[in-house]
């Protein structure tokens, strides 16, 4: 199969050859038919992820068709059109057993701990438990991009911070996670503000449901506060940033909820926390990470009815062939949508 691979950590990523993969006992191959490009991915290839072995295949946003099922699934079939959280449980944990899959303590990452969808196909560990069924009424490049971003903020601003209507929601950073986190509160009834350094981007996310763009050169705290008249109810750090971690704390209003969901990293992995003010305040501060298979149902149901409309993130289509300098450029935060691969062909 054809495959975008890299063989050193920041170093050349190549589309080649590869063997086909095969499924586990408990696993599934499917065939790709779109991939998200997600700056988690770039994050992969410059390695900031332990759980990446080189060589290595990219990729964790996917959609597609089973085409072989491992010996002990029993929910799926070849034909079977479907679609995963980029962060599958293993059953069997004490988290699982909660219903916790996306903390699992021994996680199936598709482009992560295993060999991702950048490829023609990919194979899923832990199958029964993870993949979701596929409605034939969303395409693929739709749901390719709810695997990680959609359904990341879904969880965050649904079961996370549950926001409730009226509420004040601030959202900073309006890349994919940002974007569909703005969607997502804006469907529960909540008032929602965006934050970016980027004019155009605000400009976009006013049409998908903000009330109000602050640029992220202002007193973003000041704004926010003053525009709420007390501050925000629930705030998101989207992007992962020193600067945008503190303003989400410090833009609530007491007893407000901060959830951090953009990955703190590289030099943004020691941000400054105002303790002083969670303390004051009775700040809730919580992380959330990807979004397990049996939520999908009410998130799919929010698609289907209408109320988000996801595919109006895709920026753009492209063969996998261009994968590669897409992803590489994946910090530059150039764009207001998602880039999706549907053609592996060429």
């Amino acid at each position: 199969m054809k495959a975008v691979l890299f063989e050193q950590f920041g170093g050349s990523l190549n589309r080649v050859d590869v063997r086909d993969p095969t499924p586990t006992p408990g696993g599934v191959v499917i065939k790709v038919e779109a991939s998200g490009i997600c700056r988690s991915d770039w994050h992969g290839w410059m390695g900031h992820d332990a759980d990446i072995k080189l060589p290595h295949v990219p990729g964790h946003e996917l959609a597609g068709v089973v085409t072989a099922v491992g010996a002990s699934v029993t929910r799926f079939k070849a034909g079977d059109r479907v679609t995963v959280p980029f962060v599958s449980g293993c059953g069997k944990c004490e988290q699982c057993s909660k219903g916790q899959q996306q903390i699992c303590a021994v996680q199936f990452q598709p482009g992560f701990t295993a060999w991702g969808s950048f490829a023609e196909y990919v194979a899923i560990d832990y199958a029964d438990i993870n993949l979701v069924n596929l409605p034939s009424e969303i395409d693929f490049v739709t749901a390719a991009s709810l695997g990680c971003r959609f359904a990341t903020s879904f969880r965050a601003v649904v079961d996370q911070a549950r926001v409730q209507p009226g509420e004040w929601v601030a959202i900073h950073g309006c890349g994919g996670v940002g974007l569909s986190a703005i969607m997502i509160a804006n469907a529960m009834g909540a008032r929602v503000i965006a934050v970016d350094i980027d004019q155009a981007k605000l400009d976009f996310a006013r049409k998908l449901g903000a009330e109000i763009g602050v640029l992220a050169t202002a007193d973003v705290k000041a704004a926010i506060v003053e525009h709420t008249k007390g501050g925000a109810h629930a705030s998101m750090d989207a992007l992962g940033s020193r600067v945008t971690c503190y303003n989400s704390i410090a833009c609530l209003r007491p007893q407000g909820r901060h959830v951090q969901v953009g990955l703190m990293l590289g030099a943004h992995a020691d941000p400054p926390v105002p303790m002083g003010m969670v303390i004051a305040k009775e700040l809730q501060v919580m992380g959330s990470h990807g979004m397990q298979a049996h939520r999908y149902d009410a998130m799919l149901d929010l698609i289907l009815t209408g109320r988000v409309q996801p595919q109006r993130l895709v920026e753009k289509s492209i063969p996998l062939s261009q994968a590669a300098a897409i992803l590489a450029d994946m910090d530059s935060f150039r764009g207001a949508g998602i880039t999706v691969i549907n053609d592996f062909s060429h």
